[in-house]
């Protein structure tokens, strides 16, 4: 089990080096560079630019520049953000938050929606409400995040009025409520974009809840037990839930980078304030070192969140377990 863990935990830290490779190759190709104080090329003149060009070592070779910039990387020195004119990595820990709300809360939400109809559709299918629930969201997986976020847009905030139309708080509620009142308006805020991606992703978890019940039910220990006649709820949360739900948890794990596009889509929708605004506007800007922060941080966050849910897959079915101990 320990050298699986190292095993997944190598591959993370791969993914993450190939990330910094990619964002140093992109800050070598983006116009201007460090020497510029932008990419226009104002700010500094040109002996300042030599000068520190020697100190920052960029006439060195290509193998020590990156060298140097993975060990920058290492210490949380990312650069200075050519259009915020502040640290790349305080301008993404003002964004980090709102994304993490966001992506955490849909994530949460297409589980529960998948796993708990993908459940119902595989134990009971003969259910009319239930199959009826799930060509529903079949169908919300087939229509694109982007006419999905606007259909909800128009439908519950313009039209409805139930929820706000876009943003993170209601400023007025953020300077004068107390934590309880904006803890609840920031809820409130986050429905809409919430459910926008969590419709597009519960779909397939649907798909993949069903097929493992389905297939977990037929398996003889479930056949046992039904024939010592244990109740069917008592059967299906005992012997029947906790080993069909690793499926669903490893395609969670796969659905990370999705998880990353999708946020782009739907933060710049809804104005959400977030790691995906903040990538777009800093390839408008051409702000080149913030758009290599961002890559290394959503790259890293991928990377972890795949470890765990690989190692949660194996608590949650004990066969994955054994049969990794077989192999080590």
């Amino acid at each position: 089990m320990r050298v699986s863990i190292i095993r997944r935990l190598s591959r993370s830290v791969l993914v993450v080096l190939l990330a910094t490779t990619a964002s140093f190759a992109l800050l070598r190709l983006a116009p201007g560079d460090a020497t510029t104080g932008s990419v226009e090329g104002r700010g500094r003149t040109a002996s300042e630019r030599a000068a520190l060009a020697e100190q920052l070592g960029l006439q060195q070779p290509l193998p020590v520049q990156l060298a140097r910039y993975v060990g920058d990387v290492l210490r949380g020195r990312l650069g200075v953000s050519s259009s915020e004119g502040r640290p790349v990595i305080a301008v993404m820990g003002d964004a980090l938050p709102a994304t993490v709300l966001l992506s955490g809360t849909a994530l949460l939400l297409a589980a529960l929606l998948g796993v708990s109809v993908g459940t119902l559709h595989g134990w009971r299918p003969e259910s009319r409400g239930v199959r009826l629930a799930a060509t529903a969201l079949t169908a919300g997986y087939a229509v694109p995040e982007v006419v999905l976020g606007t259909a909800l847009l128009a439908v519950f905030a313009l039209h409805a009025g139930l929820f706000p139309a876009g943003g993170l708080d209601d400023p007025l509620v953020a300077l004068t409520g107390s934590a309880i009142a904006r803890w609840r308006d920031r809820g409130w805020h986050v429905v809409l974009p919430a459910s926008a991606l969590a419709l597009s992703w519960s779909a397939v978890i649907v798909r993949q809840q069903r097929q493992a019940v389905r297939a977990t039910a037929g398996e003889p220990h479930v056949q046992a037990a039904r024939a010592r006649g244990i109740a069917p709820l008592r059967l299906l949360l005992q012997h029947v839930l906790r080993p069909s739900m690793a499926g669903s948890v490893a395609l969670l794990g796969t659905m990370l980078p999705a998880v990353a596009g999708g946020t782009i889509v739907v933060e710049t929708l809804f104005s959400w304030p977030g790691m995906g605004s903040l990538l777009v506007r800093a390839v408008t800007l051409r702000d080149a070192p913030l758009v290599a922060g961002i890559v290394i941080l959503v790259s890293a966050a991928v990377a972890a969140g795949s470890l765990l849910t690989e190692l949660l897959v194996s608590r949650l079915d004990p066969r994955l377990r054994n049969a990794e101990v077989r192999r080590t």
